[in-house]
C-alpha cells in the first residue's frame, strides 16, 4: 500500500513554506501521545526544494500531513485545532509548551504556535460553565483559561 490510502479517510492537511520537519518535531515534543507516521521524499518539485515533500504524524490519535509547499499561503484564525484539557494541569502544560516554544497568546484559550497555526487549550468543563452569564464575561477577558475562576464565577 502506497501514498495516501492508510489514512484516515479525512486528514488536516497542513501546509507550511519550508519548516514542516521542524513543526512536526514541535508538535511531536508538546503531546505525551504522538508518532511520525511516515514520510514521502521530495521528487522534482520545484516548488519545494526540500528532502522531504510530506510527513505524515499522529497527535494523541489523529493524523495530520504536514507539507513543504512553498511560501504562497499562509495559515489564520479560521482554522483552529481544540486540545480538550481534564485539568488545570493540562491546560498550563500545553500553554507553556506552545507559548515558551515562540507561540503567541490569543483571547479565550486561543494561541498561535511559532508556525502560525491556531489552537484552542480548552478545559472539557469550558461549554458547562459559560452557560453562566458571569463565568462567560470572566472567560472573554481570559487568555489562558483559569479554570478556578471560571468554576467561582459560575457559582456567584
Amino acid at each position: 500500500m502506497g501514498g495516501f490510502e492508510k489514512n484516515p479517510r479525512i486528514t488536516p492537511f497542513l501546509w507550511f513554506d519550508t519548516n514542516a520537519e521542524e513543526a512536526v518535531n514541535f508538535y511531536l515534543s508538546v503531546f505525551k501521545n504522538a508518532r511520525r507516521l511516515d514520510a514521502e521524499p521530495n521528487v522534482n518539485n520545484p516548488m519545494a526544494p526540500h528532502k522531504i515533500l510530506t510527513i505524515t504524524f499522529e497527535l494523541d490519535g489523529q493524523a495530520f500531513i504536514a507539507l513543504n509547499g512553498g511560501p504562497q499561503f499562509k495559515f489564520n484564525e479560521s482554522i483552529s485545532f481544540m486540545v480538550r484539557c481534564d485539568s488545570q494541569q493540562e491546560v498550563d502544560e500545553y500553554w507553556e509548551k506552545f507559548i515558551g516554544g515562540g507561540g503567541v497568546e490569543s483571547q479565550c484559550g486561543w494561541l498561535k504556535d511559532k508556525f502560525g497555526v491556531w489552537w484552542q487549550i480548552t478545559p472539557a468543563r469550558l461549554p458547562e460553565l459559560i452557560k453562566h452569564p458571569k463565568a462567560l464575561q470572566a472567560m472573554l477577558k481570559m487568555k489562558k483559561i483559569d479554570l478556578a475562576e471560571l468554576e467561582r464565577t459560575a457559582k456567584l
